[in-house]
């Protein structure tokens, strides 16, 4: 399992995360020394560091975490592919903020300055990303191993579980506050997954990722009548002579979503794999 065509197509914004969380791990984590990167009470209740609260939440402290925590924001950059650049920008900063928001609730309640008890890195957006793929992407593949259970998804899970344990203690904190402020994105708390960044932001990471190519040919296809009902509530199809290019295939069946299934909704939804993924879910909850 992958997150579908490799590269960042069609993710600026992750790229443009993951290359800023790969320059502060390298100038401010690992050169830098990792032991002053963490949050403390100091930081926040005495001497307010905004400089630190900023490279807290993009450097790692150590070579292990920076490899499996860019491992999976790569991997993670599916969701922007599903919901878009704009939405996936919203899920980041509202992952960031609510657990920046728990954690100086925690830092509050110890009162302790010398206490080291959280790690830097990104935490918040990558156990945020957990509760869609858990909830949202299917297992495709299962298999055993030496009696065990294990699907396609376990791989990615291992590695959350690699990333949770790679400093002891100090992850767990970070960790679980990504997953509430996860949680709170999906019941959807404010409207939030409504909600949308100012276009000339969004246009500005669309600038910096590459056009992405496709692929058209002339032959026909016909589309099942489940898929066509759930597609008439987002667009009318287009002609059949307009094939869906093979990376937008590639992402959705990257998902989990069958081969055929995928292409005829990319049909109806006008080769828009955001439209596309839709009319699959709901299409998979009836």
């Amino acid at each position: 399992m992958n997150g579908g065509p490799s590269g960042f197509n069609n993710a600026p914004v992750t790229r443009a995360f993951v290359i800023t969380s790969v320059l502060f791990t390298v100038f401010f984590g690992i050169r830098g020394g990792s032991s002053k990167l963490s949050l403390t009470y100091q930081d926040i209740f005495e001497k307010f560091r905004i400089w630190k609260l900023i490279k807290s939440n993009f450097a790692f402290s150590s070579t292990p975490q920076l490899l499996f925590g860019v491992y999976l924001l790569y991997y993670f950059r599916v969701f922007e592919r599903q919901i878009g650049s704009n939405k996936h920008s919203v899920f980041i900063l509202f992952s960031g903020f609510v657990s920046l928001i728990l954690q100086t609730i925690l830092l509050s309640l110890f009162k302790d300055p010398t206490a080291n008890l959280l790690t830097s890195g990104p935490y918040a957006l990558i156990f945020a990303s957990f509760v869609p793929f858990y909830l949202d992407i299917p297992v495709s593949k299962r298999f055993d191993v030496f009696g065990l259970h294990f699907s396609d998804k376990s791989f990615i899970y291992l590695a959350g579980v690699q990333l949770l344990l790679s400093s002891w203690k100090r992850p767990m904190l970070p960790g679980i506050c990504g997953i509430i402020a996860g949680s709170l994105y999906r019941l959807n708390i404010f409207g939030i997954r409504k909600a949308k960044i100012p276009g000339f932001i969004a246009s500005f990471f669309s600038r910096m990722s590459l056009p992405s190519s496709s692929s058209h040919s002339q032959a026909p296809r016909r589309t099942s009548p489940s898929l066509g009902r759930q597609a008439r509530s987002y667009q009318a199809p287009v002609p059949s002579s307009i094939e869906p290019s093979e990376e937008a295939i590639a992402t959705l069946v990257s998902m989990g979503f069958d081969q055929n299934a995928a292409r005829q909704a990319l049909v109806h939804a006008r080769n828009d794999v955001n439209a596309a993924t839709n009319i699959l879910l709901e299409a998979h909850s009836h």
